[in-house]
């Protein structure tokens, strides 16, 4: 069954994660979770790179929408509060995304924080603003390719 998109465009715009909604309804165990988010955020990375060249706005939500969803997978194989707060109030907030990358980026000490800055940067200027060019998203897809590569890598999902 598929979710008809006036569904999926109200839980959107009202910041409800259905992935993590359907989770807790289904109550499922947290890698499976993670699965989802990282299935959902390799199909964003593949949709954002091949949108790049003919519509450089799209890419870029598409691309933001990888890295939002390599945090969640993150977050949820770290444990972390944020993780348990989403799920809790079934939505991640803006600011449970900034927190979950500063907690990920303490834990592991990578550059977790300077590759979610390109996704947000790509959110804004990208997608919002719609003032990127196919070379200025170009330029920040390897940051996204990272973080979706980490989140892929220390979940331990292939």
């Amino acid at each position: 069954m598929e979710i008809p998109r006036l569904i999926l465009d109200e839980a959107e715009k009202r910041g409800i994660d259905i992935i993590d909604l359907i989770a807790r309804a289904l109550s499922l165990d947290p890698s499976t979770t993670t699965k989802a988010h990282l299935e959902l955020a390799e199909k964003s990375l593949n949709e954002g790179e091949s949108l790049i060249d003919r519509d450089p706005e799209q890419a870029s939500e598409k691309l933001y929408k990888a890295a939002e969803e390599a945090i969640k997978a993150l977050a949820i194989t770290l444990g972390l509060d944020e993780a348990k707060k989403a799920s809790e109030i079934g939505r991640w907030t803006a600011q449970l995304l900034f927190d979950a990358v500063d907690n990920t980026t303490d834990r592991l000490g990578r550059r977790e924080v300077r590759w979610w800055k390109s996704a947000w940067f790509l959110h804004v200027e990208g997608f919002h603003e719609a003032r990127l060019r196919p070379d200025q998203v170009r330029r920040d897809l390897p940051d996204i390719e990272a973080l979706v590569n980490l989140a892929r890598s220390i979940s331990g999902i292939s």
